[in-house]
């Protein structure tokens, strides 16, 4: 038990000194005799304790249509890995950068780059399957049970380096790697490319397995290594996942041992890629430009499908609200159901100020989808640019019952109230949006304010009890986290 403790007392010197924004942690499924060293719930509490750490230091993506899309697909591909755990969590840095890590209990994250470097879904999804392949391994409990059997003293400046920061400097990471001497340093080295070899093997057969091209792996990996020679300073996914010739013509000829498939072209993929690179797009009208040459060279129907709504998001970038409504407007017609043109539409209607039209428009499809994440979200963002505040905050109440780890969801629910003009909620969901930050000590202010306020009104005993169970409960948390 002592051992345990000494590990996590270690990671969490790793992950969360120095404030640490990423880290590329190596994990997935060993055998008994690593589960006795670290279990899968120790996995799934360090897991939770980094990606606090990752939501604090770190800027994300809050676009509910990217987000649920992740989840899902990711989703789908973890039902065909070799995962025993399938509590997984997902988050998605804002930099453009291309990276993608797994931490400890299934922590899953990307950055907004990989999809402007992944072309297809299958590309993407190459590199989540071999992510979910580190999980799926435990490579990271493996990587303890190393450093313990060859008795490091330094197993804090180990772990440093198995943690490879993916959103701080890249000399961060090489520094963490440095300070581990001698012999440790090359056996570490040669374990880590072990892990890579493996968590290959394995993603590029729950890529099959899941329905894609195995190809697909190898063309992002060549893609990839193209990068890196013609870069000043390679991507920081490269830094941690370094690609070779051996490396890319290793996954090659692994993929050639799979029966034939064809790829398919996922207009979601291509549709959120659109999202990001709007997102990511500094001059409205170059992306104008971009997309309606794309739409011009389009060979396939997907293909004009995306550079459709790509133009879309372009021209409501540029404030031009009737041509961006005129070019949704076919694709609508076409599939009227779809999510992402739902939500398009919506957001064209908000941002030109008709946020009644956008509140009329989602709540059909709210009723045929309930408890659609992306449809609630816009849903609510509409109903607060018509300054209807107290039903927005109603709408996102009820959705964070379901969504109580949105941390996104959290800050905008303390907004909304502050709007409402209820002080009281603004502390409570507050308090949520710090825990799920980690920023216990916050978290216990905003609780103890609210409790303040609540305990001067009459007959409010419940809510009282509530709060104070609550306050417990945050300060068991704070106790926790401090190995």
């Amino acid at each position: 038990m002592h051992a345990i403790k000494l590990t996590k007392l270690a990671l969490a010197t790793a992950l969360l000194s120095s404030q640490i924004a990423i880290a590329q942690v190596q994990l997935p499924s060993l055998g008994d005799r690593i589960s006795g060293l670290i279990s899968l719930d120790d996995e799934y509490t360090l897991g939770r304790e980094f990606l606090r750490s990752v939501r604090r230091s770190s800027e994300t993506i809050a676009d509910p249509l990217l987000n649920d899309y992740v989840v899902n697909i990711t989703h789908n591909l973890a039902l065909h890995s070799e995962l025993k755990d399938y509590r997984l969590a997902f988050i998605i840095i804002d930099s453009p950068e291309l990276n993608a890590f797994a931490a400890p209990g299934g922590i899953i994250g990307v950055n907004g780059g990989l999809f402007l470097n992944a072309h297809t879904e299958g590309e993407f999804l190459s590199v989540m399957a071999h992510e979910l392949a580190h999980v799926s391994q435990r490579h990271f409990a493996r990587s303890v049970e190393d450093a313990q059997r060859r008795r490091i003293p330094e197993l804090a400046t180990l772990l440093a380096s198995i943690v490879v920061m993916g959103t701080s400097s890249g000399d961060t990471g090489q520094a963490a790697v440095m300070a581990a001497q001698g012999r440790a340093i090359e056996n570490q080295l040669r374990f880590s490319r072990n892990n890579e070899a493996e968590a290959d093997r394995v993603g590029i057969r729950t890529l099959y397995d899941a329905g894609y091209d195995p190809d697909e792996m190898p063309a992002m990996f060549e893609r990839l290594a193209s990068m890196n020679r013609f870069g000043t300073r390679p991507p920081e996914f490269l830094l941690s996942h370094p690609v070779t010739e051996a490396r890319v013509a290793d996954t090659r000829g692994r993929a050639s041992r799979y029966p034939e498939r064809v790829g398919t072209v996922s207009l979601e993929y291509q549709l959120m890629r659109a999202r990001v690179q709007m997102h990511y797009e500094s001059d409205a009208k170059v992306a104008i430009d971009q997309y309606q040459r794309a739409l011009t060279d389009a060979v396939t129907d997907n293909d004009k499908r995306a550079a459709q709504y790509g133009l879309a998001l372009a021209y409501m970038k540029n404030n031009d609200f009737n041509r961006a409504h005129e070019s949704l407007a076919p694709l609508l017609a076409r599939e009227p159901n779809r999510i992402a043109y739902v939500v398009t539409e919506a957001e064209i209607f908000t941002a030109s100020n008709e946020a009644g039209k956008a509140q009329d428009f989602l709540r059909r499809h709210m009723i045929i989808n309930p408890n659609n994440h992306p449809l609630t979200m816009t849903y609510a963002n509409a109903l607060i640019a018509g300054r209807n505040y107290q039903e927005a905050a109603k709408v996102l109440e009820k959705h964070a019952v379901i969504r109580p780890e949105d941390h996104d969801l959290w800050y905008t629910i303390a907004e909304t109230q502050g709007l409402v003009g209820d002080v009281s909620k603004v502390h409570q969901a507050r308090a949520e949006y710090f825990v799920l930050v980690g920023d216990f000590r916050s978290a216990s202010e905003q609780l103890s304010y609210a409790l303040r306020i609540e305990s001067d009104k009459e007959n409010n005993g419940p809510l009282i009890a509530k709060l104070r169970q609550r306050s417990r409960d945050v300060e068991q948390l704070e106790r926790n986290s401090r190995y």
